[in-house]
Parts: structure tokens; sequence; C-alpha cells
């Protein structure tokens, strides 16, 4: 029914718009036509049918008004006329098949039905409404009404009938025509309105869509979005800068294999499974994920981060992945780092120097004074003390530089981290508990996780002082070995537990407490597993403890490699 209804709505659109290219005589002329037609068709009929009302001046009266008046719809000129004046001519239809029908009465019947032509001209003109109502009902009464005065006193069930039912039916479909053109009218109304409506929403759309474009190639970050099967839908040109960087120009997925796409390392090819828009699509979120694109001096580093974006119904529909280029900042901190490697390479051969001699010194103490070996002692003191700030400067340049992952059992490194921390732990009054399934692998390089864990267990002793227990947990999750490690001790604040993996940062209950160490640890702890993909996190209160949760990749899928 519905479908039936669109199409009888696009039928009548379409006749309608035919009929407005008409000009005013083909449009009266036309409306003219199908009384004009069946009136041709009965004349020519008669001669053969019924010769005798050829003899009646009243039928002939009535034809010959028909021809003219078919004739003034084609050489009148209406358009120089008010439309209301083209009402004239169903007008003197009316009185046409008047003379018409009752000159042929009783010989042609039906031809009082020839009513309904002028009367739905009168009806769907939509002016004169109250007068065509009139006439549509008065024209068919006059129209049947002499056959029922010539059968007075006694008319015949055909002449009442006639009288009554055919002007009732008549004003019948004139009303019922008048209904559907106010409705057609309103219909028409409301769908210029939609149309004025929607016209002015796709003003306002094109002009988002222009504010939109402008904003995003006013940024200095690439941006692209992507549907789920990885063709572009949207980008700025910082991204197409980007592509022509890295050797494309495709508007798709596919296009990415042949783009130069490095780890970073800066010289191996990024696998196209492990590129931002490959990782994107297939719905992870990430941020900060380091990748350098072309070759050369024209090499950048370009830090990226995804947004998946979901349907009305929560389903995956694309994805939106910006691309930073953070190729000064990624040279500045290798420039520092270098340097801090030089510098404690630098500082490496006096401190061995310094040491030396003051063992050598230390060894003979007999001869020297108690205050002169006290601050001797002083001198070795911190000369070893810087002699691990630069050991640890060393290791911090060297973890972030060599990273091989590789499948690992992170049970056997919790076991050995235990072992190795054990005296430590007695010295410090802290029991050690291991709760790790055997075996549980993990992609990670066995000597820097194995150093990391090392930090994170000795930090645990080490920052509990009054003794405690330090628990070290670890699980398997979603491609993903989740790794715990917690202590009962001193703890730190929440804005200290957020800086504690900066550089040389030390939180006050530390320092107050003269907890040896520069800061370093926890910095080199996690480069050591974001270079594997990991991640890791600080939770602590005062007094309550802290728990550092370090997550690595299981196959390696998740990870830089």
């Amino acid at each position: 029914m519905q479908g039936s209804a669109v199409a009888e709505q696009v039928l009548m659109r379409g006749a309608g718009r035919f009929f407005r290219r008409l000009g005013p005589r083909a449009q009266v002329a036309l409306c003219e036509l199908p009384l004009t037609l069946i009136v041709g068709g009965v004349v020519i009929a008669a001669p053969a049918i019924w010769p005798s009302v050829l003899q009646n001046p009243m039928f002939i009266s009535g034809i010959i008004l028909h021809g003219i008046l078919f004739l003034c719809c084609l050489l009148i000129p209406w358009e120089r006329l008010a439309p209301h004046y083209t009402m004239v001519i169903p007008i003197l239809d009316l009185f046409g098949i008047f003379l018409t029908r009752n000159g042929a009465y009783p010989i042609i019947p039906g031809l009082s039905l020839l009513a309904i032509f002028p009367v739905i001209w009168l009806a769907a003109s939509g002016m004169l409404a109250r007068t065509g109502l009139i006439l549509s009902l008065l024209g068919p009464f006059l129209i049947s009404l002499p056959p029922f005065i010539a059968h007075l006193p006694n008319p015949t069930g055909s002449d009442i009938s006639g009288i009554l039912l055919l002007p009732l039916m008549m004003f019948a479909v004139a009303l019922s025509i008048r209904f559907a053109s106010a409705s057609a009218r309103l219909q028409q109304r409301r769908v210029k309105q939609r149309d004025v409506a929607l016209r002015q929403l796709l003003t306002a759309s094109r002009e988002r869509e222009r504010l939109l474009k402008t904003i995003l190639d006013a940024t200095d970050v690439g941006i692209v979005a992507v549907d789920p099967n990885g063709k572009i839908i949207r980008t700025n040109n910082q991204h197409k800068i980007y592509q022509q960087m890295a050797g494309s120009e495709e508007s798709s997925v596919d296009g990415d294999r042949e783009l130069m796409v490095f780890s970073p390392d800066r010289k191996s090819p990024l696998p196209p499974e492990k590129r931002p828009i490959r990782r994107a699509i297939r719905g992870e979120t990430f941020a900060d994920y380091l990748v350098w694109i072309a070759s050369g001096h024209e090499q950048r580093a370009l830090s990226t981060a995804a947004r998946s974006m979901t349907d009305d119904d929560g389903r995956f529909s694309g994805a939106v992945v910006v691309y930073s280029d953070i190729t000064n900042v990624v040279e500045a901190l290798t420039a520092k780092d270098e340097l801090v490697s030089n510098v404690s390479h630098e500082f490496g051969s006096p401190l061995t120097s310094i040491l030396g001699n003051l063992d050598l010194v230390l060894n003979g103490s007999e001869n020297l004074s108690p205050e002169t070996l006290r601050h001797l002692e002083v001198a070795m003191r911190n000369a070893e003390r810087l002699r691990a700030l630069v050991s640890d400067l060393l290791l911090s340049a060297a973890a972030v530089e060599s990273v091989h992952p590789r499948r690992t059992d992170m049970a056997g490194l919790v076991q050995n981290s235990m072992v190795s921390a054990q005296a430590q732990a007695e010295a410090a009054n802290v029991d050690l508990v291991a709760d790790v399934p055997a075996p549980l692998w993990a992609n990670a390089d066995p000597l820097r996780i194995g150093q990391a864990l090392d930090n994170l267990v000795s930090n645990a002793i080490k920052y509990s002082p009054g003794g405690g227990v330090v628990k070290v947990s670890a699980r398997r999750t979603d491609g993903w070995v989740r790794l715990e490690v917690a202590d009962t001790g001193m703890g730190m604040t929440p804005e200290e537990s957020s800086r504690i993996f900066t550089r040389f940062f030390r939180t006050t209950a530390a320092r107050e407490a003269a907890i040896p160490g520069v800061g370093l640890g926890l910095s080199i702890t996690r480069n050591i597993v974001e270079r594997h993909g990991g991640t890791i996190a600080c939770s602590s209160l005062p007094g309550k403890g802290s728990t550092f949760t370090l997550t690595l990749p299981v196959d390696g899928e998740n990870g830089e490699s």
C-alpha cells in the first residue's frame, strides 16, 4: 500500500509538472478536450444510430455550442486575462449539455452524465469555490428538470431518480474533488516547506563541511578517517604531505603496502599489520605509537594515535588516526641521551682512578690518623655514589638502544629476580612472595625485562624500611601478560605517583628517609617496557604501599619488536 501511494504521488507530480509546462491556451483546451471528444463521437455516430436527433434544433444548438467553446479555448488569449475568466467555459458547458441532453432525450440516454466533466473542472480549479459547488448541484438539476416537468403530474421513476440522484452525485463528486484538491495543495505546501528546510540543511551542511575542511587543513598534524575496510573517507593536507613523503598517494589501506614506514630503529621496515591504519581498522586504540617515514635526510618521526568510531548500534564503523611530527623532539632526546652517554663515559675513567687510589690508601690505613681515615671514607662513599650514578646513566642509554624481544617464560624471570633479591629482602626484614603460573610466555627481551623486574623488586624492598611483604604476581589476559609488583611500604601521594617515572625524580619521603638512589631506575624500567610495546603504571597511597603494574604482549603483535 505504501509503495502504491508513493508511485501515485510520483505520477501526480509528473502530471502536474507536464501540465504546468503547457501554455494557458493549451491548458484550457486540454481541460475541454474530453467533453469535446465524447460529443464529437456522438455526432459521428448519430446519422447511423440516432438519425432522428439530427432534426432536433435543441440538439443541434448544443452541438454547435460545444464546438464554439472548444474553438474559444484555442483562440482566446487566456494568458492576457485573469485566471478566473476560464471558468466561463465549464459553466457554458453545463448549458451546452442541457441543450444536447434534452434535445436527444429519450433517444440517446445517459447524456446527462456528461455533466461530470464541467463539474470536475469547476471543483479542481480551486477558484469560485462556493459558486462551483452550487453550480455542481444546480447545473445537473436543471439538466434533469425538463423530462420531469414534461411527465407531470405522473413522472416516471427514471425522471425522479434523474432529478434527485444526478445532482447529488455530481455534488458529491465536486465535494470529493474539492477535498482532494485542498489536501493535495496542503501536501504540496508541506513538500515545499520540507524542500526549503532540506535546502537550508544542505546549505548549513555545506558550510559546516567547508568549516571542517578549513579547520583540518589549518592544523599542523595529519588527520585521516577510514571506514572498516580501510578506505580513506576524510583527510587533511598535512596527512597528504606525509603520504607523499612516504611514497604513496593512494586513498585506501591497500596503498599502505608500498609506503616507506619504518620501526623506531629507523631502518627496519614496519610490517603492514603493525602500521597505524592497519591497527586502527582492527579496532585497536593506541597513542604515542612511534613510526618513521621516508628515508635519508627527509626521514621524519611521527607519533600516531587512533580512536575507533561506532554507529548508532554500537558497531565498529571506522577509525580516526592522527599523525604528529615529533622529529625535532626525538632528535633532541637522542642528542641528550648521547650527551649523557658521552659524559658518563668520560666520567668513568677518572672515577676508576679515584676509587682505585682511595682503595690503595685505605688498605694502608694503619699509618693514618683517625680524622684522616674518616675523611677518606667520606670521599670513598661519595665516589661510590658518583660511580653508581654514572652506571645508571650508561644503563639508561643502553636500555633505550638495545631491546630484542623473543618468546620468553616470565615465570623463570620472576624466579630469578626473587632469588637475586633474597639477600636484600632478608637484610630489610621483608618477605618475598611470588604468584606466577609456569610457564607464562610473553614476547620479551629476557635481559632487559629481567633488569626491569630487578628494579621493581629492589625498589619495593628499599622503600619498605620497616619490613613488610613484597608480592610479585602475573596473569595472562586478552593477548597480554599482566605483571604486578606490590609492597606494603611507605607509599606516595597521587601527585608523586604520576611523576615517579620521570628521570631523577625522588619522593619527599625517600629524601627525608635518606634512602639511597638517584631516580633513574623507574625511568629505565619504563623505557624498557615501552620499547617492548607494553605499558607500566603505578598506584599508591601514603603509608599503604605501592603497586606497579606492567603489561607485555604475548606474541609480539602489539609490540614494536
